[in-house]
């Protein structure tokens, strides 16, 4: 069985799809997942699948979610081995930025094509700054992401692929958990 991070975009957000994460829990573990865990309520989940091929458990768990609770929620799968990599290579190290939350990670489900990371690079807002990679956006969001105007939206659309989008404190914290 292979460990598989699963973060849903959008849940949980000022009331809007709203997802108990121990009822998700719960039904991923009736669904066939096993070890299922998640963290804080915006959409990390930790399991083990002997399925290797994460565009398929991303459908699937978007499809459990769609038949459970009516409404659809974009679903990024990656592995521990995944987002260890992502955080080893994060461009922006200053600790102060790490531990106040002025770090972001787009992570992208899959890579865009390079005429629209262009579109993204030529894009630029003041305090805010960003580095593309195949599967991840690194953004550094000098006065904090709620009042950055390079937000996961713009990213999606200027690169045309889905992404959600964590902190650097919850990027580690799912490292942890997938590499137990």
């Amino acid at each position: 069985m292979k460990t598989y991070i699963a973060l849903l975009r959008g849940i949980n957000v000022s009331g809007k799809k709203k997802i108990i994460m121990a009822n998700l829990r719960l039904l991923l573990e009736k669904n066939g997942f096993n070890n299922v865990q998640t963290y804080i309520q915006s959409g990390n989940i930790v399991f083990n699948t002997s399925e290797e091929n994460k565009s398929k458990l991303e459908d699937r768990i978007a499809e459990i979610i769609k038949k459970t609770y009516d409404f659809e929620v974009p679903v990024v799968v990656k592995t521990g081995e995944e987002i260890q990599y992502i955080l080893t290579n994060n461009p922006y190290k200053n600790p102060e930025d790490l531990n106040s939350n002025k770090i972001y990670f787009v992570l992208l489900k899959e890579e865009s094509k390079d005429e629209n990371k262009a579109i993204l690079n030529a894009i630029s807002f003041a305090n805010e700054t960003l580095v593309i990679t195949p599967n991840c956006v690194y953004l550094r969001c000098a006065l904090g992401a709620g009042k950055a105007k390079c937000t996961n939206n713009l990213i999606e659309k200027k690169l045309k692929v889905s992404a959600t989008t964590r902190n650097y404190k919850t990027m580690l914290k799912l490292q942890e958990m997938a590499l137990v």
